[in-house]
């Protein structure tokens, strides 16, 4: 018995020992990770439903990752509302604070954005055709700094037209609402200029700078007959979608959108990729610079599915009658 008190005593003073020496290594390891930072330069307004849309599919994306805000990792929004100045101001704050890395939502975010750094890590979503607009060198290889999700390439508009002219057989005229001097609006207008004479339509491309311009604009194409609307993407046709979809409503303007929100907001049509899906893929992308990796080697990614969107009750307000193969080939149909 004394001799196994003995070396019960001496294991004991052995494993108390080898506990002490390891007490440094398991304080570190159980010491907080810092926290880390992420920006978030958002196209919509803080109140705007489908923001909050997005910024939970971002957030819960990042939770799959083992990020939660506030706990190990700090998300700093700035709201620009489709608002040109707020968004420059917005950016260069963002840089200012040094975050890890920064999540831009559009184009009105991504382009300022890039303007502010060409170091600190850009993940976009929903951006249009981010080779055209100078952000990335490819799509397989961005290059920089900026990679991320974009939403459809510019000839796509030409897709709306055509969808609208099966929805609305007897428009010859097309009003464009578009975001001047911007380069991802130019190109969706190039490409319904070269397929609009095959679908027997004219254009009246309208500028997009504020309420007051949309609604003169859209007013003033409506005095003719066998009018249609097509809205483009850009930066401030989600902050002004209610009021297209207003006015493509009293002047009995078929319509065509270029995301799903504008359809369950009241609009007639969209044919869309799934955004909210693009902020729950970012948060990937964002875990992986958290982790080390870097933009240039991350490839930019396109949509693998578009979703055709249609609203019967606006189509009959409208008094159209939508082709049943159309409605077939629709992904959602609202009644």
């Amino acid at each position: 018995m004394q001799f196994t008190s003995k070396l019960r005593r001496r294991d004991f003073i052995k494993l108390l020992g080898g506990a002490a020496a390891s007490w440094p290594l398991a304080a570190r390891a159980q010491a907080p990770a810092r926290m880390r930072r992420i920006g978030a330069l958002m196209n919509l307004a803080l109140d705007d439903p489908e923001a909050l849309s997005r910024v939970t599919a971002f957030a819960q994306g990042l939770q799959e990752f083992g990020w939660t805000d506030g706990r190990n990792v700090q998300i700093i929004y700035r709201w620009a509302a489709g608002d040109v100045a707020r968004q420059q101001q917005f950016a260069a704050e963002l840089v200012a604070l040094g975050p890890d890395v920064i999540l831009a939502s559009g184009n009105g975010a991504a382009l300022p954005l890039q303007q502010a750094t060409r170091t600190l890590p850009i993940v976009f979503a929903d951006v249009g055709d981010p080779v055209a607009l100078g952000l990335v060198e490819s799509l397989d290889r961005p290059g920089g700094n900026v990679t991320g999700f974009m939403n459809f390439e510019s000839s796509l508009s030409a897709k709306w037209l055509e969808l609208l002219k099966q929805i609305a057989p007897r428009i010859t005229r097309v009003a464009v609402l578009q975001i001047p001097n911007t380069a991802g609006n130019a190109l969706q207008l190039g490409a319904m200029q070269a397929a609009a004479a095959s679908l027997g339509v004219e254009l009246s491309p309208i500028d997009v700078r504020d309420a007051a311009s949309v609604d003169r604009g859209v007013t003033a194409f409506a005095r003719s007959p066998g009018g249609g609307l097509v809205m483009t993407a850009g930066p401030q046709g989600p902050a002004l979608r209610e009021l297209i979809i207003t006015l493509a409503a009293r002047h009995r303007l078929p319509a065509i959108y270029p995301f799903r929100y504008y359809v369950t907001g009241g609009g007639l049509s969209a044919y869309a990729p799934d955004q909210i899906g693009q902020f729950r893929l970012a948060a990937g992308y964002v875990d992986r610079i958290l982790k080390g990796e870097k933009p240039a080697d991350l490839p930019v990614q396109m949509p693998t599915k578009y979703e055709l969107v249609i609203n019967l009750k606006t189509a009959k307000a409208l008094g159209l009658t939508v082709p049943p193969s159309l409605l077939a080939r629709a992904d959602e149909v609202i009644e």
